[in-house]
């Protein structure tokens, strides 16, 4: 089963991460190509030697021809139709995601595709910037790639997917969706909105504030700068979650004011934010431990994958 060799890669959208996808893979000599259903998009693409198409039944019936791996890569809203398209033109590809939400892509895949097979992904990668123009093939380079680990995910479909995350130089992360859609909006959709509060009330200050502004606003609100409906897919399409998580950004906030006002202080939330960062640290600044005994597709080998995730162990291959 780990022999599993690589099939085509059909990317559906072509913007900063798809079109990453599509450069680092292309450019590794692999067989990629990709649909945008913006000319300008698939015009750029084209001009910088990729295979790009603003046609998605002639790319779809190519996918199916060629038994390719299909990565949906738009915002949330757009995937039912991009699901609905793969259903009639390329029923049997296997199907995976590069979408920051986990739960709702596998929801809207069972509803419009319920005979498909799909294995979700998500790189933990990105900028402010989207776009073609803002594609890297780098972009992937060490980074984090989640890939959906459940009990009744095919081995072989699993292998594949995780195949494309490690041809992109990302190490993957196993684990379930639910426990996914937690964890990114601890980590990742909550400091959209703390960005944005952060970024709205020091330029509501005034115009000196923004002019005295260096590091800490710039690093605090980098990510209010992504397009404002590039925030809104992925926050609201992770409702749920981050309900949760900014309930208790909230309270602390709170709790800080509260203690500010009362004794003059805040170092509860300080120092607990102190102890936060160091543990990141420990786990983010040194290199990925590799998961070890496991062989995937042998009895047990979801929930051993995902037992060793919890513990940030990563798999390599």
């Amino acid at each position: 089963m780990e022999n599993n060799s690589a099939r085509p890669v059909c990317i559906l959208g072509l913007g900063l991460i798809g079109g990453s996808l599509l450069r680092v893979l292309a450019d590794g000599g692999g067989a990629a190509y990709g649909y945008n259903r913006s000319t300008a998009t698939v015009d750029d693409a084209r001009a910088a030697g990729y295979d790009a198409s603003g046609d998605l039944p002639q790319v779809l019936a190519r996918a199916a021809g060629d038994d390719a791996v299909i990565v949906l890569a738009t915002p949330v809203p757009a995937l039912s139709a991009m699901v609905a398209a793969v259903a009639e033109h390329a029923p049997g590809c296997l199907l995976t995601d590069v979408v920051s939400v986990k739960e709702e892509v596998a929801r809207i895949v069972a509803s419009g595709h319920p005979s498909g097979r799909y294995v979700g992904g998500h790189p933990m990668a990105g900028t402010a910037h989207s776009g073609w123009g803002a594609t890297d093939p780098e972009l992937f380079s060490g980074a984090m790639w989640m890939v959906s680990t459940d009990d009744g995910t095919d081995p072989d479909d699993w292998l594949q997917v995780a195949g494309i995350a490690r041809r992109a130089g990302a190490f993957v992360v196993p684990a379930a969706n639910d426990a996914h859609d937690r964890a990114v909006a601890a980590i990742s959709h909550n400091p959209h909105l703390t960005a944005a509060v952060t970024a709205t009330v020091g330029a509501g200050e005034s115009a000196l504030a923004l002019r005295l502004a260096a590091g800490s606003f710039r690093d605090g609100t980098r990510v209010a700068g992504t397009a404002p409906e590039l925030q809104r897919a992925m926050l609201e399409g992770n409702a749920m979650a981050l309900l949760n998580t900014l309930s208790e950004t909230i309270d602390r906030l709170v709790a800080a004011r509260d203690a500010l006002r009362d004794h003059g202080s805040v170092d509860v939330v300080v120092n607990d934010g102190h102890r936060a960062r160091a543990a990141y640290e420990a786990i983010a600044l040194v290199d990925p431990t590799p998961i070890e005994g496991v062989v995937v597709g042998e009895s047990g080998w979801a929930a051993e994958l995902r037992r060793q995730g919890h513990r940030a162990r990563v798999w390599t291959g």
